[in-house]
């Protein structure tokens, strides 16, 4: 994979939830507008494990996995990975924005308004264009 450059406006996709219903439908919304989705898993050392072997351009990461906390997943693949992480969860923007904030993410999608453009739209054209192998600029 090294050198791949991933095709303008279609970020690869890793999707961390501890749902298996939530994994199941992002993964087939996400993929019918155009996002494809490299994997799904349900704890964060999966999620590490599988963005170093995977190299997506972004994580989607539910905010509580269990008992495992998104936020610090968030700042484990901001500290050893490119991708780009994108937090989501059930609870309101609102409710959580001092964690948003103080976090590495490049945003946060609520789970019911999760979409391919809610996601492109966080992302900064110059991660769409980068080689997947190359850490981006932060």
């Amino acid at each position: 994979m090294d050198g791949m450059v991933v095709q303008h406006g279609r970020p690869r996709c890793l999707i961390v939830d501890d749902s298996p219903c939530f994994l199941d439908s992002a993964r087939r919304l996400l993929e019918q507008q155009g996002i494809p989705v490299v994997g799904t898993v349900t704890n964060t050392a999966d999620a590490v494990r599988t963005t170093a072997e995977l190299q997506p351009d972004v994580v989607l990461v539910d905010v509580e996995l269990g008992a495992e906390s998104g936020f610090d997943l968030a700042r484990r693949l901001d500290e050893s990975c490119a991708a780009a992480v994108i937090l989501t969860s059930t609870h309101a923007e609102q409710d959580l924005a001092d964690l948003i904030s103080a976090s590495p993410a490049v945003g946060f999608v609520s789970k019911t308004e999760l979409s391919s453009d809610a996601v492109r739209d966080l992302l900064d054209p110059a991660d769409l264009a980068a080689p997947v192998s190359e850490p981006r600029e932060r």
